[in-house]
């Protein structure tokens, strides 16, 4: 019975999650090597020049869609948008989508959870818990059902998304495999890779799913992630 609750078996989704971070460990790793031995003076090149295009775009976002008070919160914003978007993209390598197991968009999730409930309390400090009792104490079940909102809306938007699109590929690749034995038969050859068709018939819905489709999820997570946080900032910050 407990051989189900302890099992050393991974998903392949988790596998790929593993390596889209060690990607991203390893660019972080030789982007900090690079600036670490930078000359100020002169003008980057390279990755680290990608690196310091992509901070200055990401506090450049935060800043229009939060406003000024938010400082450093670009950085968090970035991790989360290159991750997601390697993550959405990734499924081109032939490895299942981290995005199709709900873990990783449920983590995801957790974490705008966690920057926006953070930065309340960071703001307002002891006034935070007065959001449960608003507008009278008798709503609190009410609000603590609600402040989970924006987590089951994030994780299901993007899981949602990633496994419509992957559902989608395998049926075209089942029907164009399929398609591609029966060609074969009719020429009188009994041969069972059909499946290299599906690549050619498949390209453009590949870079709609994988990449199109996958750089709007990321944009649209990290926007709602942002503006959702910037929310909790007090106006008169």
């Amino acid at each position: 019975m407990f051989d189900k609750f302890f099992t050393t078996e991974v998903s392949p989704e988790v596998i790929s999650s593993l390596i889209v971070m060690a990607i991203i460990i390893v660019l972080a790793v030789i982007v900090g090597i690079q600036a670490h031995f930078h000359d100020p003076l002169k003008k980057p090149k390279g990755l680290l020049l990608i690196a310091e295009m992509g901070v200055k775009f990401f506090d450049g976002f935060v800043e229009n869609l939060a406003g000024t008070a938010l400082e450093g919160f670009g950085g968090i914003v970035m991790c989360a948008g290159v991750y997601l978007f390697i993550a959405f993209i990734f499924g081109l390598t032939g490895l299942p989508s981290p995005v199709t197991y709900m873990a990783v968009p449920l983590s995801l999730g957790l974490t705008a959870f966690m920057c926006i409930h953070i930065t309340s309390a960071r703001f307002t400090k002891w006034k935070y818990f007065k959001r449960y009792v608003d507008p009278f104490p008798v709503f609190l079940p009410i609000n603590l059902i609600s402040m989970w909102a924006p987590v089951l809306s994030l994780t299901l938007r993007l899981f949602g998304n990633a496994v419509a699109g992957m559902t989608l590929m395998s049926l075209l690749y089942t029907f164009m495999g399929g398609l591609g034995n029966t060609l074969f038969e009719i020429a009188g050859e009994a041969v069972h890779t059909g499946t290299f068709i599906a690549p050619v018939a498949t390209f453009l819905l590949h870079a709609y799913f994988d990449l199109f489709s996958g750089l709007i999820q990321t944009t649209v997570f990290i926007s709602l992630m942002t503006i959702l946080t910037g929310q909790e900032v007090p106006e008169m910050e």
